[in-house]
């Protein structure tokens, strides 16, 4: 049995003069409990190195990769916990066959993830950027060309029905939208209808929906699920917004319907390739809004996150299973369990 369980967070969780870039992380769980010992990595980088994990039980991890080198000596390593709910950026077959359990906030995210997804509904249909920019400019007169419109009578199609896209579907009660509709092949449409959703095929939400919402992972199977293809079908008055991951739209298929105004706009907060360090070509259009994958981020989220995945760490060290386990099939490997025994309290 161990004396202490070590967790680690990764470097970008600071700045560079050493202080927390975040008010709260949730390490209030953590914090005065026997025998759990919390540290940060002096260097913030890209992937993880092997170097870095040494000696650590449960790394929390934010930004970086997580790959098969960042494991190849996780001898003492029981655990990576993703700061978040996407876990693209982890090898979880590299961390099944190094006997690490990789588990997310699951829960964590859906209500403020839901809730920007409305506030970008509603800056969207009442042009809120051009707006700002005619009073910034002093081009008052030009107001209406931009007439807007309610969400009253319209209709969200989300594209992924998982915990998201359940707390979206209460927020719009008060709006008087119509059932949403949503793609989801993994969810029973006995449970969706439960929800007040109705499930259908990709084609007919992305030809029927004012509002596309995506809210699915980003894997093989999701990986250009809207294309060209798909992206034409959309009405002309229909808007699209993806909260999700970068790589499940395809940008530039996005832009050229922008570009071709055979769509109302978009919102997008998640990006094929991650930091966006120059203007990005969505940019040039008046109807998109745009976000550093942050939309959703708020003192609330970043300390239900870290609650969250802390508990995690702690469940694991007390020998319990943590919430939100993405490769359960670890727990039934011997050399998980013996490292396991050998590292709870």
């Amino acid at each position: 049995m161990a004396s202490t369980f070590s967790v680690g967070l990764t470097g970008d969780f600071r700045g560079p003069d050493g202080r927390s870039v975040y008010r709260d992380i949730g390490l209030s769980v953590l914090e005065g409990v026997s025998g759990i010992a919390v540290s940060h990595l002096a260097e913030h980088r890209p992937e993880l190195g092997p170097d870095q994990l040494a000696g650590l039980q449960g790394v929390i991890v934010l930004t970086p990769r997580v790959s098969a080198f960042s494991l190849s000596s996780a001898d003492d390593l029981l655990a990576v916990g993703r700061f978040g709910v996407g876990y693209d950026l982890v090898d979880v077959a590299a961390c099944t066959a190094a006997d690490v359990v990789l588990f997310i906030a699951a829960g964590a995210v859906d209500r403020p993830v839901a809730e920007a997804t409305v506030g970008w509904m509603l800056a969207l249909t009442h042009h809120v950027r051009v707006k700002d920019a005619l009073v910034r400019t002093g081009r008052w007169h030009e107001r209406a060309n931009y007439m807007g419109c309610e969400l009253r009578g319209r209709t969200l199609g989300i594209v992924g029905l998982g915990g998201i896209g359940r707390a979206l579907v209460p927020l719009l009660a008060g709006f008087g939208m119509n059932p949403p509709m949503a793609f989801d092949p993994y969810v029973d449409p006995e449970a969706a209808s439960r929800l007040g959703v109705r499930l259908v095929p990709l084609d007919d939400l992305m030809a029927s929906a004012d509002f596309v919402s995506v809210h699915c992972p980003l894997n093989d199977q999701t990986r250009g699920l809207i294309g060209a293809r798909e992206l034409g079908l959309m009405k002309p008055a229909a808007y699209l917004i993806n909260t999700a991951r970068g790589g499940i739209v395809d940008e530039a298929a996005l832009a050229e319907v922008l570009r071709g105004r055979r769509i109302a706009g978009a919102a997008v907060d998640c990006f094929a390739e991650e930091p966006v360090t120059r203007p990005h070509p969505l940019g040039e259009f008046d109807n998109v809004l745009l976000a550093p994958h942050s939309i959703a981020w708020t003192d609330e989220l970043f300390r239900d996150i870290g609650r969250t995945v802390c508990q995690g760490m702690l469940d694991l060290a007390h020998g319990r299973r943590p919430h939100g386990v993405v490769n359960p099939e670890v727990f039934d490997r011997p050399g998980f369990q013996a490292k396991w025994t050998r590292l709870r309290f």
